[in-house]
Protein backbone atom coordinates (compact mmCIF):
# COMPACT_ATOMS: atom_id res chain seq x y z
CA UNK A 1 0.00 0.00 0.00
CA UNK A 2 1.11 3.71 -0.94
CA UNK A 3 0.84 6.28 1.71
CA UNK A 4 0.75 9.24 0.66
CA UNK A 5 2.51 12.25 3.33
CA UNK A 6 0.64 15.73 3.46
CA UNK A 7 3.34 18.52 3.13
CA UNK A 8 4.60 19.98 6.01
CA UNK A 9 2.45 23.34 6.94
CA UNK A 10 4.38 26.31 5.88
CA UNK A 11 6.16 28.21 9.17
CA UNK A 12 4.63 31.61 9.23
CA UNK A 13 7.28 33.95 9.93
CA UNK A 14 6.02 37.39 10.74
CA UNK A 15 6.12 40.70 8.77
CA UNK A 16 9.85 41.60 7.03
CA UNK A 17 11.08 45.06 6.56
CA UNK A 18 10.65 46.74 3.16
CA UNK A 19 14.29 46.45 3.09
CA UNK A 20 14.10 42.84 3.29
CA UNK A 21 11.46 42.22 0.81
CA UNK A 22 13.81 43.84 -1.83
CA UNK A 23 16.49 41.46 -0.58
CA UNK A 24 14.28 38.55 -0.84
CA UNK A 25 13.14 40.00 -4.59
CA UNK A 26 16.48 39.70 -5.85
CA UNK A 27 17.21 37.08 -4.60
CA UNK A 28 14.06 35.02 -6.40
CA UNK A 29 14.97 37.02 -9.64
CA UNK A 30 18.20 34.92 -9.55
CA UNK A 31 16.30 31.86 -9.02
CA UNK A 32 14.29 32.09 -11.49
CA UNK A 33 17.45 32.67 -13.98
CA UNK A 34 18.90 29.44 -12.49
CA UNK A 35 15.37 27.63 -13.30
CA UNK A 36 15.16 28.97 -17.02
CA UNK A 37 18.70 27.43 -16.80
CA UNK A 38 17.43 23.74 -16.15
CA UNK A 39 16.75 21.56 -18.60
CA UNK A 40 13.33 22.23 -19.26
CA UNK A 41 13.42 26.06 -18.71
CA UNK A 42 10.68 28.02 -17.82
CA UNK A 43 8.38 30.79 -17.63
CA UNK A 44 10.83 33.69 -18.04
CA UNK A 45 8.99 36.52 -18.29
CA UNK A 46 5.91 36.41 -16.78
CA UNK A 47 7.72 34.96 -13.49
CA UNK A 48 9.78 37.86 -13.12
CA UNK A 49 6.80 40.53 -13.94
CA UNK A 50 5.01 38.48 -11.04
CA UNK A 51 8.00 38.42 -8.39
CA UNK A 52 7.12 41.66 -6.38
CA UNK A 53 3.66 40.88 -6.25
CA UNK A 54 3.96 37.59 -5.02
CA UNK A 55 6.57 38.80 -2.31
CA UNK A 56 4.68 41.09 -0.76
CA UNK A 57 1.38 39.04 -0.75
CA UNK A 58 3.19 36.14 0.69
CA UNK A 59 4.72 38.91 3.10
CA UNK A 60 0.88 39.95 3.54
CA UNK A 61 0.44 36.37 4.47
CA UNK A 62 3.33 35.76 6.75
CA UNK A 63 1.34 38.15 9.37
CA UNK A 64 -1.18 34.62 10.49
CA UNK A 65 -3.92 35.96 10.17
CA UNK A 66 -5.51 33.51 7.98
CA UNK A 67 -4.56 35.26 4.67
CA UNK A 68 -3.93 32.82 1.45
CA UNK A 69 -2.20 33.97 -1.97
CA UNK A 70 -3.45 32.45 -4.76
CA UNK A 71 -1.23 32.13 -8.33
CA UNK A 72 -4.04 31.82 -10.70
CA UNK A 73 -1.61 32.20 -13.60
CA UNK A 74 0.08 28.88 -12.91
CA UNK A 75 2.65 28.64 -15.51
CA UNK A 76 4.48 31.68 -13.32
CA UNK A 77 5.42 28.45 -11.07
CA UNK A 78 8.86 29.59 -11.39
CA UNK A 79 8.88 33.01 -9.67
CA UNK A 80 5.93 31.21 -7.21
CA UNK A 81 9.03 28.60 -5.93
CA UNK A 82 11.48 31.26 -5.76
CA UNK A 83 8.72 33.49 -3.89
CA UNK A 84 7.60 31.00 -1.35
CA UNK A 85 11.55 30.10 -1.03
CA UNK A 86 12.65 33.75 0.26
CA UNK A 87 9.93 34.35 2.50
CA UNK A 88 10.69 31.33 4.41
CA UNK A 89 7.86 29.33 3.46
CA UNK A 90 9.08 26.60 1.29
CA UNK A 91 11.72 25.47 3.46
CA UNK A 92 13.36 23.11 0.27
CA UNK A 93 15.27 25.08 -2.46
CA UNK A 94 13.06 24.37 -5.46
CA UNK A 95 15.97 25.18 -8.47
CA UNK A 96 18.11 21.95 -8.00
CA UNK A 97 15.24 19.75 -8.88
CA UNK A 98 12.89 22.32 -10.70
CA UNK A 99 10.96 20.48 -13.88
CA UNK A 100 12.25 17.23 -12.65
CA UNK A 101 10.23 13.99 -13.85
CA UNK A 102 9.94 12.68 -10.36
CA UNK A 103 10.12 15.81 -8.45
CA UNK A 104 6.99 18.29 -7.21
CA UNK A 105 8.37 21.44 -8.65
CA UNK A 106 6.36 21.38 -11.53
CA UNK A 107 5.83 23.54 -14.66
CA UNK A 108 2.12 24.71 -12.61
CA UNK A 109 2.14 24.72 -8.72
CA UNK A 110 0.34 21.60 -7.32
CA UNK A 111 -0.40 21.04 -3.77
CA UNK A 112 2.42 18.99 -2.72
CA UNK A 113 4.85 22.46 -2.62
CA UNK A 114 4.34 23.45 0.62
CA UNK A 115 2.52 26.99 0.82
CA UNK A 116 0.33 26.07 -2.14
CA UNK A 117 -2.92 25.28 -0.91
CA UNK A 118 -4.36 25.33 -4.80
CA UNK A 119 -2.76 23.87 -7.46
CA UNK A 120 -3.13 26.08 -10.99
CA UNK A 121 -2.68 25.78 -14.34
CA UNK A 122 -5.46 26.20 -16.20
CA UNK A 123 -5.94 29.51 -16.62
CA UNK A 124 -8.82 31.32 -15.08
CA UNK A 125 -9.49 28.64 -11.94
CA UNK A 126 -7.69 30.31 -9.22
CA UNK A 127 -9.78 33.67 -9.14
CA UNK A 128 -12.64 31.59 -7.78
CA UNK A 129 -10.45 29.18 -5.71
CA UNK A 130 -9.63 32.50 -3.70
CA UNK A 131 -13.40 33.28 -3.96
CA UNK A 132 -13.97 29.86 -2.33
CA UNK A 133 -11.80 30.54 0.20
CA UNK A 134 -12.49 34.45 0.96
CA UNK A 135 -16.10 33.49 1.34
CA UNK A 136 -15.43 30.26 3.38
CA UNK A 137 -13.54 32.10 6.05
CA UNK A 138 -16.26 35.08 6.46
CA UNK A 139 -19.09 32.68 6.74
CA UNK A 140 -16.77 30.93 9.46
CA UNK A 141 -16.38 34.35 10.68
CA UNK A 142 -12.76 34.17 10.19
CA UNK A 143 -10.35 36.94 9.13
CA UNK A 144 -7.68 37.25 6.67
CA UNK A 145 -7.66 38.26 3.07
CA UNK A 146 -8.04 35.58 -0.21
CA UNK A 147 -5.22 37.03 -2.42
CA UNK A 148 -5.47 35.97 -5.82
CA UNK A 149 -3.03 36.76 -8.76
CA UNK A 150 -3.75 36.70 -12.07
CA UNK A 151 -2.39 37.80 -15.61
CA UNK A 152 -3.63 40.44 -17.40
CA UNK A 153 -3.89 37.97 -20.81
CA UNK A 154 -5.69 35.71 -18.32
CA UNK A 155 -8.49 38.41 -17.84
CA UNK A 156 -9.65 36.55 -21.28
CA UNK A 157 -11.06 33.88 -19.16
CA UNK A 158 -14.33 34.52 -18.74
CA UNK A 159 -14.32 32.43 -15.55
CA UNK A 160 -13.07 35.47 -13.97
CA UNK A 161 -15.58 37.55 -14.32
CA UNK A 162 -18.22 35.04 -13.52
CA UNK A 163 -16.25 34.94 -10.29
CA UNK A 164 -15.98 38.65 -10.13
CA UNK A 165 -19.61 39.08 -10.43
CA UNK A 166 -20.58 36.66 -7.59
CA UNK A 167 -18.03 38.21 -5.23
CA UNK A 168 -19.28 41.39 -5.65
CA UNK A 169 -23.09 40.23 -5.35
CA UNK A 170 -21.98 38.37 -2.27
CA UNK A 171 -20.03 41.64 -0.91
CA UNK A 172 -16.96 39.58 -0.55
CA UNK A 173 -14.92 42.29 0.69
CA UNK A 174 -11.61 40.11 1.65
CA UNK A 175 -11.49 39.01 -1.64
CA UNK A 176 -8.17 40.68 -3.19
CA UNK A 177 -7.33 40.50 -6.85
CA UNK A 178 -3.73 41.27 -8.23
CA UNK A 179 -3.96 42.24 -12.04
CA UNK A 180 0.00 41.31 -13.24
CA UNK A 181 -0.25 44.14 -15.75
CA UNK A 182 2.70 43.07 -17.53
CA UNK A 183 0.56 43.30 -21.44
CA UNK A 184 2.20 40.50 -22.64
CA UNK A 185 0.76 36.84 -23.53
CA UNK A 186 2.00 33.63 -24.90
CA UNK A 187 1.09 34.85 -28.69
CA UNK A 188 2.06 38.30 -28.16
CA UNK A 189 1.08 41.53 -26.93
CA UNK A 190 -2.30 41.73 -24.66
CA UNK A 191 -3.49 44.85 -26.52
CA UNK A 192 -3.08 43.16 -29.96
CA UNK A 193 -5.43 39.98 -29.12
CA UNK A 194 -7.98 41.24 -26.65
CA UNK A 195 -7.20 44.56 -25.36
CA UNK A 196 -8.45 45.58 -22.01
CA UNK A 197 -9.03 49.69 -22.27
CA UNK A 198 -10.12 51.70 -18.76
CA UNK A 199 -9.08 48.18 -16.78
CA UNK A 200 -9.81 49.98 -13.41
CA UNK A 201 -13.06 50.83 -14.39
CA UNK A 202 -14.60 47.78 -15.61
CA UNK A 203 -13.79 46.18 -12.20
CA UNK A 204 -15.82 48.73 -10.60
CA UNK A 205 -18.25 48.48 -12.78
CA UNK A 206 -18.34 44.65 -11.53
CA UNK A 207 -18.86 46.27 -7.88
CA UNK A 208 -15.43 46.23 -6.83
CA UNK A 209 -12.60 48.83 -4.96
CA UNK A 210 -10.16 49.62 -7.32
CA UNK A 211 -6.18 50.21 -7.02
CA UNK A 212 -3.77 50.88 -9.64
CA UNK A 213 -0.07 50.95 -8.70
CA UNK A 214 3.32 50.62 -9.92
CA UNK A 215 4.14 46.18 -9.29
CA UNK A 216 7.70 46.49 -9.09
CA UNK A 217 7.14 49.03 -5.63
CA UNK A 218 7.06 46.57 -3.04
CA UNK A 219 6.16 49.63 -0.58
CA UNK A 220 3.11 50.39 -2.48
CA UNK A 221 2.53 46.35 -2.78
CA UNK A 222 2.63 46.62 0.62
CA UNK A 223 0.57 49.07 1.52
CA UNK A 224 -2.51 48.13 -0.97
CA UNK A 225 -2.45 44.49 0.60
CA UNK A 226 -1.99 45.62 4.44
CA UNK A 227 -5.99 46.47 5.16
CA UNK A 228 -7.76 43.63 7.15
CA UNK A 229 -11.28 44.72 5.06
CA UNK A 230 -12.75 42.48 8.01
CA UNK A 231 -15.94 45.06 7.12
CA UNK A 232 -15.51 45.88 3.70
CA UNK A 233 -18.71 44.77 1.42
CA UNK A 234 -16.61 45.15 -1.90
CA UNK A 235 -14.33 43.15 -3.26
CA UNK A 236 -10.77 45.00 -4.57
CA UNK A 237 -8.90 44.63 -7.32
CA UNK A 238 -5.59 46.01 -7.61
CA UNK A 239 -4.22 46.72 -11.12
CA UNK A 240 -0.21 46.41 -11.13
CA UNK A 241 1.28 47.94 -13.82
CA UNK A 242 4.34 45.48 -14.49
CA UNK A 243 7.32 44.98 -17.17
CA UNK A 244 7.28 40.86 -18.72
CA UNK A 245 10.78 40.09 -17.10
CA UNK A 246 11.73 43.17 -15.21
CA UNK A 247 14.86 42.88 -14.14
CA UNK A 248 16.92 41.34 -16.77
CA UNK A 249 17.20 44.32 -19.07
CA UNK A 250 18.29 41.60 -22.17
CA UNK A 251 14.87 40.70 -21.96
CA UNK A 252 12.73 43.41 -20.03
CA UNK A 253 9.73 44.19 -22.25
CA UNK A 254 10.13 41.34 -24.94
CA UNK A 255 7.21 39.00 -25.95
CA UNK A 256 9.96 36.34 -26.94
CA UNK A 257 10.94 35.96 -22.96
CA UNK A 258 7.58 34.59 -22.44
CA UNK A 259 9.45 30.73 -22.24
CA UNK A 260 12.88 30.60 -22.30
CA UNK A 261 15.47 28.26 -22.10
CA UNK A 262 19.24 29.53 -21.39
CA UNK A 263 22.59 27.87 -20.69
CA UNK A 264 24.47 28.05 -17.34
CA UNK A 265 27.08 30.98 -18.87
CA UNK A 266 24.36 33.12 -19.47
CA UNK A 267 22.43 32.40 -16.51
CA UNK A 268 25.73 33.86 -14.70
CA UNK A 269 25.55 36.78 -16.67
CA UNK A 270 21.89 37.64 -16.25
CA UNK A 271 22.16 37.36 -12.32
CA UNK A 272 25.26 39.67 -12.74
CA UNK A 273 22.52 41.91 -13.74
CA UNK A 274 20.15 41.72 -11.30
CA UNK A 275 20.03 44.34 -8.75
Amino acid sequence: MTVTLAPPAPVRTGRASLDDLHARARAARRMVIDMAASPTGCHLGGSLSVLDILIAALDRANAGDGTEVVLSKGHAAAGLYAALHVSGILAEDPVPRYGAADGHFTGHPGAAVPGVRFPTGSLGHGVPYALGWALGRRMAGRGGLAIAVAGDGELQEGLIWESCQVAAAQKVGNLVLVVDRNGGQNDGAVDAISPLPRLADRFATFGFDTLEVDGHDLAALRDALAPARDGADRPLAVIARTVKGKGVRPVEGKPSAHYVTIDAARAAVWKELVR
